[in-house]
């Protein structure tokens, strides 16, 4: 579980947490279409925001890093990366 504490550790800019999915109601679900997607978790720039992008897993990490799209999913978001209140409040949209 992902707090405030924690959050405040990660140097900016960091990949924090990765994984692979499946795109479908049993995994996140991006765009239903049941192949498996890349995600990654990565710190901001500025304060202590946060932020998860995923996309095809055929792309490799640094694709994902660069073009991925963001997750915008409240109840995807806490899936991958599950979190505090207070962590959630910090993620970027």
């Amino acid at each position: 579980m992902l707090d405030l504490e924690t959050l405040k550790t990660i140097p900016r800019g960091t990949i924090f947490a990765r994984g692979k999915i499946i795109d479908s109601p049993d995994g996140i679900n991006m765009t239903n279409s049941g192949k498996m997607l890349r995600w990654l978790a990565k710190k901001g720039y500025g304060y202590d925001d946060w932020c998860i992008y995923c996309h095809r897993a055929i792309n490799d990490w640094d694709y994902v890093r660069s073009s991925g799209d963001k997750v915008i999913n409240k109840h995807n978001i806490k899936k991958l990366v599950p979190c505090t209140d207070e962590c959630f409040a910090l993620y970027r949209y």
